[in-house]
């Protein structure tokens, strides 16, 4: 009897120094289960190929997160479907905080409205974490292509309908939508040619293959200073920094602009605590003057935003780009 109670005395005595020690560390109850986020590495999921602008978008971040995190942050590019395979297979992923989609618009608002089936729903599977960028896209053209500019552009594909091609990301991707939008705008008619991902594109265009193609800045901006693309004209509602002297289609038909996005998504269910930090240290690379010249470099700029107003963002785009595919008729076969 007494070596019991002696051995229940030991048991309290060793649980209440147990109680004091985590106390006296500041560390709470439980904590082996609540380690500090982020305590391994962290992947950012790409759903466009290597050479777009979604991934160089991803990179800038992701080595500034590394750097202020303290864990490694990767790129994992999974192309396909105009992005939607990767997306649907990211909504399915585990809600900790560790795999993260940095997607465009066009893979996040695009693909629901253009697949029948995307295998993803872009509100209810996701957690807006926050926004990243806006890109510069442009209309380039081999530099032996006779038109100057859209204006010369139309009169060519006017005087010969369907006898010119323009090439894409592949068929879902914003390239493709832009072109069709662009189609639809001035009234021309042009062979749409898909690709996988914007750099085999790019790279066919410059080689003489096609003599279009719609592309982001980050993917072109090179071969344009190369002088191996021209440009007849920037997509964006507003001149671009990095073409200052470039027309926008919108100075030629009246209302065309497009502002593309790129933005950081979390599975759905992923802690409130675990997106609140991932937002805020998004908004604190944003605000990195290195982050800020990198993105400039390749025709980007910051764009920042809370998950609220990502959210906001994502629900008013998916109803506009819907009106958009059934407007133009643009299709993925």
């Amino acid at each position: 009897m007494p070596q019991t109670i002696t051995l229940h005395r030991r048991h309290a005595a060793l649980l209440l120094g147990a109680l004091v020690g985590a106390m006296a560390c500041g560390a709470p109850l439980g904590a082996h289960a609540q380690d500090k986020f982020p305590s391994k590495p962290i992947t950012l999921v790409v759903p466009q190929a290597a050479g777009g602008a979604n991934d160089a978008i991803a990179r800038v971040l992701a080595q500034r997160l590394s750097e202020q995190m303290g864990q490694s942050v990767v790129v994992d590019n999974r192309p396909g479907a105009g992005g939607t395979l990767a997306t649907a297979g990211l909504a399915r992923a585990k809600h900790d905080g560790y795999t993260l989609l940095v997607t465009a618009d066009s893979a996040h608002v695009i693909g629901p409205a253009l697949y029948k089936n995307a295998g993803f729903d872009a509100v209810k599977d996701f957690e807006p974490v926050a926004p990243i960028a806006t890109a510069g896209y442009v209309l380039v053209a081999h530099p032996s292509f006779p038109a100057k500019n859209v204006a010369e552009l139309i009169t060519l594909a006017k005087a010969s309908p369907g006898k010119y091609s323009i090439a894409s990301a592949g068929n879902g991707t914003l390239n493709h939508l832009i072109g069709e939008m662009l189609q639809k705008a001035a009234g021309i008619q042009l062979q749409h040619i898909p690709y996988k991902g914007s750099a085999a594109a790019a790279t066919d265009v410059v080689g003489g293959q096609v003599p279009l193609s719609v592309q982001s800045l980050p993917s072109a901006i090179a071969f344009i200073k190369a002088g191996k693309l021209k440009v007849l004209g920037v997509v964006n509602e507003k001149r671009v920094a990095a073409l200052p002297d470039a027309p926008t289609i919108g100075e030629t038909l009246k209302g065309f602009g497009q502002a593309p996005w790129y933005a950081m998504f979390a599975p759905a269910g992923t802690p409130a605590p675990v997106v609140a930090q991932l937002q805020a240290e998004v908004a604190k690379a944003l605000d990195h003057k290195d982050v800020v010249d990198k993105l400039a470099a390749v025709g980007c700029e910051p764009f920042k935003g809370t998950p609220a107003q990502l959210g906001a963002l994502v629900r008013d785009d998916l109803v506009r780009w819907q009106r958009v595919v059934k407007e133009t008729g643009a299709t993925v076969d």
